[in-house]
């Protein structure tokens, strides 16, 4: 009886977790043609300046003369 309990208990818990998760996405559907002129708007100004920016220079490693490890004891 307690194993069944313990599994319905978990199988709840996902089921409110999942729920909880789709509740937050934090995203909307609108219908309204001013709003959704204003987002295409802002997604234009956004590609523009980022066309406008100068791409960042590529990340290089550098190896420097110190390792990350100790050294090994003088014998």
């Amino acid at each position: 009886m307690k194993k069944v309990s313990l599994a319905v208990l978990i199988s709840l818990s996902a089921l409110a977790g999942a729920a909880h998760a789709q509740s937050d996405n934090g995203i909307t559907m609108s219908t309204d043609p001013a709003r959704a002129d204003d987002v295409l708007q802002r997604a234009q100004a956004l590609q523009q300046q980022q066309e406008a920016a100068p791409a960042p220079a590529p990340m290089t490693h550098h190896k420097s003369g110190h390792s990350h490890h100790k050294k090994a004891p003088a014998q």
